[in-house]
């Protein structure tokens, strides 16, 4: 008897999981919203030499629906996993790395962001978004076979701006200081010198925050990004006074993954309505990020402002309110449904979120946590976008600049006029004396609590230095034009947190400038080119660590020493010891970058890139290039390649994966390259690169690695932005 028993309440919990799995199953709760319909008036896409699309339109829109077919065509997979991201449903597509992401943008309220405000966008921009969406709609809707996720098209333009609103904090950091929090982590220390005691209370509960020895991996290995903190940049810009000819150079030279989310699709769009640009966009997208028009141009570098500030709650003894201003409030609670694809199952798991006036929370062992940043519950990055590339000169660009859409991101500009500038772009809180904004903020004032964002023209700039020249390679913006043109920190609040580190790429580009009078193009490739280490900063105080390192009576360790000190400290696949260099330099450069305390374990570090290489080598000088390799592709199409750079030389090898084989797969670093470059007359020409090929996801296609050699060789390929020099090679136009 008291088995039937137990049998019927063993059937009856059997029965209300099933119930409750398929009240929240994703392919029967998905339900697709309904389409919104945008009809092209006339939009045509070709096809240069190497794959890259080409689009025409007679409107704006009608680009952008170009724009999102195209894409489509050569990485629809990655397009499909952008899109579940912003439904909240790349669990269900890619598994628990997926649902990481899923949650992150719940904590954002991404969606709730949009709702709240994409009505207010103005109506040109949410046609271009109309239009972008109804083109994936049409790939999708002539290629069912290759969705992979039940419910999730149409898309609408609401979910491409989400993707906006999700992705841009975490290219500031967001992703760390919610990791952290997450994984109940000591935070990291943020941008900027300490907050003087002159315009902070000593009364604040918390001095600063700690250095978290190992950054949070939460949210690694995601299409938001590549796990390790490390994001890259090369920018360079020439006037013409300091050319051998008279030319005004651009050089674009971003360090991203070499796949995923945000990895580069380049791209040329020509409407009717003006729209003439060339450049490249992330997937998702209606129109690139940087790039050039017939008389301006930009590119970025990622920077790393104080942008985001953590407030630590007072709840009461129920953790439903907390204190603020002497009273209570309720702590906002919502609950949420992740979806986890684990093998042919997706799991629901339930999560619960909270939100307090000052953003998201997050509870963990040590309390709970409240976090504002920086375009917190603001879509206007979608309009300044578009804004400046439609822009006719400096005047208007700047115009454009001034609204302040985008959270951050330096800014390297050039033109036809010859002027160049840098521009540190970042919403920067507006924060009042009186706290330690590099610390843990009281939650409970609201005197701590920012509304507003200093204004651009409060921001680091320089325009036109007398040495004709501006680069940036993620340092501080006070050093950008060389000896003599710096900016001033003094005279820039500390409370901006602007950062005042330098990288060896920065130390390395301002000496390559400065030794090289009049530039010409070959000498302004071979400084982008270079692989060199500059024997100052975190390089030369690693290396002398190494030097001075007792071996112990271990002959291996002492081998590596020698082999080190006959290193020339370039990474140039030349000389001896560089694949014993570029293992070592980059865990001290890891170290450097995150701003940690943590002490570099030399003796650690040397052993095992020893082990390694002569695990896999037999020796501890192999050839950098046997060591390093651009991998990608399947039969015809594979490329296996020697590679030079290294994780901070201006020839960016940046991250890698350690194959079967031992050799490193690299998978960031430098990505898309574009020189630009406006002649005497204002003539724009433009040539760039890309590690693979236009068709990243499309093993079969021609153009899946076809750039790769050019790559590797150092060597570009032109854009052919001129409408009539590209009708002249004879391409062939379809109608998406």
């Amino acid at each position: 008897m008291r088995w039937f028993k137990r049998l019927g309440l063993g059937l009856v919990a059997l029965l209300l999981a099933v119930a409750l799995g398929l009240a929240v199953w994703d392919p029967l709760t998905a339900r697709p919203p309904e389409a919104q319909a945008y009809t092209p008036t006339d939009v045509r896409i070709a096809r240069d030499a190497y794959g890259v699309p080409h689009i025409f339109g007679a409107t704006d829109a009608d680009v952008a629906f170009g724009v999102g077919y195209a894409h489509a065509e050569d990485d629809f997979a990655t397009l499909e996993e952008v899109l579940a991201m912003t439904r909240g449903r790349l669990g269900a597509l890619t598994g628990a790395d997926g649902a990481r992401v899923d949650f992150a943008a719940h904590v954002i309220d991404g969606r709730g962001t949009v709702d709240r405000h994409y009505a207010g966008l103005p109506d040109d921009v949410k046609r271009l978004f109309t239009a972008y969406a109804a083109g994936l709609n049409r790939y999708a809707e002539r290629h069912p076979e290759e969705v992979r996720l039940t419910g999730l098209f149409p898309v609408t333009p609401e979910d491409v701006v989400a993707g906006f609103v999700v992705r841009s904090p975490f290219f500031f950091g967001l992703d760390g200081v919610l990791g952290n929090l997450i994984e109940g982590k000591p935070l990291g220390i943020e941008g900027g010198p300490p907050i003087p005691a002159n315009l902070r209370t000593a009364s604040q509960p918390e001095p600063l925050r700690t250095a978290a020895a190992s950054p949070s991996r939460y949210f690694a290995n995601t299409l938001l990004g590549n796990g390790e903190g490390q994001n890259g940049s090369n920018a360079f810009a020439v006037a013409p006074s300091r050319s051998s000819d008279g030319t005004t150079w651009l050089v674009s030279n971003s360090h991203q993954p070499l796949r995923g989310g945000v990895a580069w699709y380049e791209l040329v769009v020509h409407s009717d309505e003006g729209w003439d640009f060339a450049g490249a966009n992330f997937p998702g997208s209606p129109y690139p990020f940087l790039g050039h028009n017939r008389n301006l141009g930009w590119t970025n570098t990622v920077n790393r402002p104080d942008l985001i500030d953590v407030y630590r709650l007072t709840l009461d003894e129920g953790g439903t309110r907390y204190r603020f201003d002497g009273g209570w409030r309720d702590l906002e609670k919502r609950r949420v449904w992740l979806r986890v694809k684990w093998g042919p199952f997706t799991i629901p798991v339930p999560r619960t979120l909270y939100r307090s006036v000052h953003g998201p929370v997050i509870i963990n062992d040590e309390g709970a946590f409240a976090i504002r940043y920086a375009g917190i519950d603001r879509l206007d990055m979608v309009t300044q976008y578009y804004r400046i590339q439609k822009a006719r000169n400096f005047d208007e660009w700047r115009a454009a600049m001034s609204e302040q859409g985008v959270p951050a991101t330096n800014f390297i500009y050039a033109d036809r006029e010859g002027n160049i500038g840098l521009f540190y772009n970042a919403m920067i809180p507006d924060r009042p004396a009186g706290f330690d904004w590099r610390g843990i903020l009281p939650g409970d004032d609201s005197r701590a609590l920012w509304q507003r964002t200093l204004a651009f023209d409060r921001l680091p700039a320089l325009v036109n230095p007398a040495s004709g020249y501006l680069m940036n390679a993620n340092n501080t913006p006070f050093t950008a034009a060389g000896p003599g043109d710096e900016l001033d920190p003094a005279a820039f609040d500390p409370r901006m947190g602007v950062e005042l580190d330098e990288t060896n790429r920065s130390l390395r580009a301002i000496t390559l400038f400065e030794a090289s009078g009049r530039i010409d193009e070959a000498r302004l490739k071979a400084i982008k080119f270079d692989t060199g280490y500059e024997r100052a900063g975190y390089a030369a105080t690693f290396m002398a660590q190494v030097a001075g390192l007792d071996p112990r009576g271990d002959e291996r360790l002492r081998q590596a020493q020698a082999l080190l000190a006959r290193w020339d400290w370039t990474l140039d696949g030349r000389g001896q010891g560089d694949a014993l260099a570029l293992k070592i330099l980059r865990p001290a450069n890891r170290i450097h970058y995150l701003r940690t305390r943590e002490r570099p374990d030399v003796r650690a570090i040397l052993t095992e890139a020893a082990d390694h290489l002569e695990t896999h080598f037999g020796t501890l000088d192999p050839p950098l290039g046997t060591v390093l390799r651009l991998r990608q592709g399947e039969g015809a199409t594979r490329i296996d390649l020697p590679l030079d750079g290294g994780n901070d030389t201006l020839r960016a090898s940046t991250l890698w994966d350690v194959d079967d084989d031992g050799r490193l797969s690299v998978r960031h670093g430098d990505s898309f390259l574009m020189f630009v470059a406006w002649d005497r007359a204002g003539n724009v020409r433009s040539e760039s690169i890309q590690p693979f090929g236009a068709a990243t996801t499309r093993p079969t296609s021609r153009h899946h690695t076809d750039q790769a050699q050019m790559f590797v060789e150092h060597r570009l390929k032109p854009v052919l932005f001129d409408r009539q020099a590209f009708l002249a090679t004879r391409p062939r136009f379809y109608r998406p």
